[in-house]
């Protein structure tokens, strides 16, 4: 058993929808994955039933955005497996207000700095939760701008420090503040791409706010990278995950689900974390109590 424990839909960035995606996991040979989007929990309940009626198992997750302030850097936090996932959708709604306010912006200097339609713009964003840069982009692609979502054009629009571009910075949650709704909705968090933003500096401090875990296995991470996030984990017994960070024809490169994931073993480690926690806080408790019998 293998699982691509981060795979996107419609519902926020990729290009599939629901059923198309968990269809792609079964021809794949994949038979646990985890949709993730991004500050949304709306697909959790039908991917499920819908994974069912695949023979693939959907592990509820979320992607949830952050800031690291101190750094001035953007954090993702995965979260899986949570007992009350209420207690994160506040989380959610605050994140997408703040991305659908930077989109709208974004489209706005989109359309000033292209002749495009912002029908257009939203048109392809239609069947997701937000307007993502990746939008925007295809909107510039079918009008002939570019030919492909990624490249010289999407850098130089999208550069936070290009001041001709149009990317606007979503004001984001605080990763602590993050954290701990994970922990209180009883969920398992886990540090997305820790090389991709270069989160290397703030994981101490993260394990200490209670990380479960770290993502290891990614299209964007180097083996060195790799070797390095393997040691941080086996030091500090966090879990390890992996996946493709699956969009579709919006993916970063040439990868399909599955062809990054997380292996037999860390897979078991994550579905059981859980129940042995809890084993270990009840063995924790009878010594306590014991201690106090005898004084």
């Amino acid at each position: 058993m293998t699982g691509d424990l981060h795979c996107h839909t419609k519902l926020s960035d990729g290009t599939l929808g629901l059923e198309e995606l968990i269809a792609l996991a079964s021809k794949r040979g994949v038979d646990t994955i985890a949709i993730t989007d991004h500050d949304c929990l709306a697909g959790t309940v039908r991917a499920k039933i819908i994974g069912e009626r695949h023979d693939v198992k959907v592990i509820p997750g979320v992607e949830l955005s952050a800031i690291d302030h101190e750094n001035g850097k953007n954090v993702h936090i995965l979260a899986y497996l949570f007992d009350s996932p209420d207690r994160i959708e506040g989380l959610c709604h605050k994140n997408s207000a703040e991305r659908k306010k930077a989109g709208q912006y974004m489209m706005l200097k989109a359309t000033k700095k292209f002749p495009l339609a912002p029908e257009l713009i939203i048109k392809c964003a239609q069947g997701s939760t937000n307007l993502y840069k990746q939008h925007i982009m295809h909107a510039l692609m079918q009008c002939g701008y570019t030919m492909s979502i990624y490249g010289e054009l999407y850098e130089s629009l999208f550069d936070p420090h290009n001041l001709t571009g149009i990317y606007v910075q979503p004001k984001f949650a605080d990763v602590f503040e993050v954290i701990e709704a994970v922990k209180d909705a009883g969920g398992i968090s886990v540090l997305a791409h820790p090389a991709l933003y270069d989160n290397f500096d703030i994981i101490d401090k993260l394990i200490e706010a209670g990380l479960n875990g770290i993502e290891v296995w990614h299209p964007t991470c180097s083996k060195e990278n790799e070797a390095r996030l393997i040691a941080i984990a086996k030091k500090h017994k966090l879990l390890m995950t992996g996946g493709s960070d699956f969009h579709g024809m919006y993916n970063h490169g040439k990868w399909s689900l599955g062809d990054y994931g997380t292996p037999k073993q860390q897979l078991s480690e994550l579905l059981n974390y859980k129940t042995r926690v809890k084993r270990q806080q009840k063995k924790l408790s009878a010594r306590q109590e014991a201690l106090a019998v005898n004084g």
